[in-house]
């Protein structure tokens, strides 16, 4: 499943995506809020954008990865979305440029980047969690079946959105079901970016 993503988003493509979108950026915020990173993994601080009002949206950093629910699991970095409601649930886009898939027994494993065709960024369906304790706040990615753009990677995906249902997510106006599926075939392009060792 998906550990590692990549957010190489630069500033002027987020404003001019949310303003295509009639989405509203808090005037606070700057390209500081979303950091360029090569490799984010499970526990690494990084953005996510969560609703403000019906047309505001807001950059955020938080960790990646719920806490663990017991106390021999690990944290939550994905998190099945087939029959849920999400309703009463905090929910949020992360923003990715792209994100990966690894195949092979051997380690290292080949290495699969993916990307989002015709878009010079992604947003994954996301829920998210206050912080607790001294624990800080959390985000985890939604999965889904595979499409048929990763299912000859993985038996799971993460939840791209198409940016014309980013506010549906966010405001819920849409159902669960139509929202959270995999795209159709060619939306999302892969290139081998470490081949399996040998």
């Amino acid at each position: 499943m998906c550990n590692d993503y990549e957010q190489h988003i630069l500033w002027a493509e987020y404003c001019r995506m949310l303003e295509s979108l009639a989405l509203e950026i808090p005037t606070h915020q700057t390209e500081l809020d979303l950091p360029r990173v090569d490799n984010i993994h499970i526990n690494d601080p990084a953005p996510i954008m969560r609703a403000t009002s019906d047309t505001g949206v807001e950059l955020t950093s938080m960790t990646f990865g719920f806490p663990p629910a017991g106390p021999k699991g690990g944290p939550v970095f994905n998190f099945r979305s087939e029959g849920r409601q999400f309703a009463g649930s905090k929910r949020c886009l992360v923003p990715a440029s792209a994100f990966f898939e690894f195949t092979g027994t051997k380690y290292p494993k080949a290495k699969h980047r993916f990307t989002l065709n015709g878009s010079p960024f992604m947003a994954i369906a996301g829920l998210w969690r206050e912080a607790a304790g001294n624990k800080p706040p959390t985000f985890t990615m939604l999965t889904t079946e595979p499409g048929p753009d990763i299912a000859p990677y993985h038996n799971r995906q993460v939840v791209v959105l198409r940016p014309g249902d980013w506010a549906a997510w966010l405001s819920l106006t849409k159902p669960e079901a139509k929202l959270l599926q995999p795209l159709p075939a060619g939306s999302l392009r892969v290139e081998t970016v470490r081949p399996e060792s040998s």
